[in-house]
Parts: C-alpha cells; structure tokens; sequence
C-alpha cells in the first residue's frame, strides 16, 4: 500500500499510519503517537494555506517547531523532550513521500530541535525491591499481587508484556518466559527461583492446568478472567508501596529499571542486558551505564584518600 499521490495531506497521513499499523504492525499506542504529534503540523499548514507536504521548507519547519516550543493561548509549549519526539515523527512521515516520489526535497534538512537533558531513571536499592516483592499486599489478591512483583523485578518485563502473558508462554521447569515485545518481537527471558514459586503458588490458585482452556488463559487476570487492567497494576503497586513506607514513585517500569540497573551494576555486560530488555537500540541500554556510575563515584568519594572531602 502506497501514500495517495492524489490526496490531501489530512487523507497521505491516514495512508501512511495505516502502513504503519498493518505492514509495519506499529501497535495501536504508536500509531496513536504519531497521530497526535502530526495532527500539529496538519493545522499548522491549514493555518498557512499549505495545500501540500511539498510546500513545507526548512525555515518553515523552524518556525512550526518554534511556535510548539513557545505555546500560544494559555497553553503551554512543549518540553524539549515532546519536540524532538515531534521532529522525529514529521522525519518518519517525510522519508516515505519521499521515497515514493511524492516530497523532492527534505523540510527538515538542518532543522534541529532543542537538547534534551537525559534524565536518569530512578530506581530502587536491593533492600527496597526485596522489601517490595515480598510484601503481603493482604485479602484474595495477595498470591496474584506476589507473583505480578516477583516476575516484573526478576525478568524486567513492561507493563504490556506481563498483562499479555498466557500460561503457555512460561516454562516454568525451564525458568523461562516468552515475551511479546515492541515492534512484535518476541525475546526468551529467563525466570528466577523465587517468581517460579510464585507463579506455580497462582497457577495452583486458579486452578492449574486440568482447566479446559487453562494455558491459553491470561496469567495475571482482572474481572471475568480478562487479563489484568494497566491502571489495575499500578494502583495495587502504588498502595503497597505506600504501606510500606517507600519514600518512592512505585510503578511497574520502576520495577524494570530496578531489573536493568542491578543485573549491569553485578554483571557488567551491556549487550547482555540489552538482550534481555529487548532494546533494538544498545544507546536506549546505556543509560543504565550512567547509574552505575554514580554508584561507583559514591564507592569512589567515600574510600579513596585524594577524593574525600574534608
């Protein structure tokens, strides 16, 4: 499927998200992303009377990306972060009509947004996160709640992957997990002894596997053995942590980063963690390098006779 060479730059990027979604299998959050972001340079053009994606040059593209920055009617601008984000998106778009013929030049050649300073993800120290998994949440969905924990901090999934987890996606005498990730990428991640445990102690819970059906059922399951709700997860986390007394934003992706950030700091293989992460790109992993850094500086101001402070 082409972009219609035709069409109206409203009905070009209709063809193209749908590209994206069906050939590309972009998932719906994706294509709701670029949506939005696009959405902006579509009125930005209607308000210039720019019939066309053809129209748009480099000093135009810098006044768009200035006038997101700055706001306009109350509102304010977008963050740096949100404006390269929105760059990237208008980069995406530009490179298909291109190599369809239907854009001759690049609006966005020597357009750059502004520098994002990276921040950091917090994370959790190994008394924080053992205190954390381990925590009786209480009531019927206590088990349930354990193993959720236990499976997030011992095999760093995100939030999506855990809730589209079916039983038969885990060898639990193998200690693995099948992951259906970003871009629909399936990676094998290994499970520890202790998320085993609390994964058979709920499988025994439902029921187990003499269940008609069982293993093609979600693992962790909301109301009517639906899978699990997002916001459901990160309500349960966030009162845990608040019983407990963590002076912490608790949410799922903490879990992950806590995951990432302990197997560098004790292993020290990049690529290793990558892998298990499924990051396509290792940059997107080195942030993690960063934390261990600073980990080290501390070991390092506090022991070395040159680095102390007086």
């Amino acid at each position: 499927m082409s972009i219609n060479s035709a069409g109206t730059p409203d009905s070009q990027l209709d063809h193209w998200l749908a590209r994206l979604a069906t050939e590309r299998q972009a998932s719906p959050h994706t294509v709701a992303g670029y949506r939005r972001d696009l959405a902006k340079l579509l009125r930005f053009m209607q308000e210039r009377g720019l019939a066309s994606f053809d129209a748009l040059d480099s000093n135009l593209m810098r006044t768009f990306i200035a006038a997101e920055h700055r706001g306009k009617s109350g509102k304010e601008g977008l963050a740096p972060k949100s404006l390269q984000r929105l760059l990237s998106s208008c980069r995406s778009l530009f490179r298909q009509l291109n190599r369809e013929g239907l854009l001759a030049h690049d609006p966005l050649l020597g357009v750059r947004g502004p520098k994002v300073r990276r921040k950091l993800p917090q994370v959790l120290d190994v008394d924080e996160a053992g205190a954390l998994v381990e925590a009786d949440s209480g009531g019927k969905l206590a088990v349930r709640d354990r193993a959720m924990l236990e499976l997030f901090y011992s095999s760093g999934l995100r939030l999506s992957e855990l809730i589209g987890l079916r039983w038969l996606d885990l060898d639990l005498d193998g200690g693995e997990v099948r992951v259906l990730g970003k871009g629909s990428k399936t990676r094998i991640v290994p499970v520890g002894r202790h998320a085993i445990a609390a994964l058979r102690a709920l499988g025994v819970e439902q029921g187990g596997a003499g269940q008609a059906g069982y293993a093609e059922s979600a693992v962790f399951r909301g109301r009517g053995g639906a899978p699990i709700n997002p916001r459901t997860v990160q309500l349960r986390m966030k009162t845990l942590a608040l019983q407990l007394g963590i002076p912490k934003h608790i949410h799922p992706h903490l879990l992950r980063h806590t995951f990432a950030s302990h197997m560098l700091e004790s292993s020290g293989d990049l690529r290793a963690v990558q892998e298990l992460l499924g990051h396509a790109d290792i940059a997107t992993t080195q942030i993690y390098t960063h934390l261990d850094f600073q980990h080290l500086s501390k070991v390092y101001d506090a022991a070395h006779p040159r680095a102390r402070r007086k």
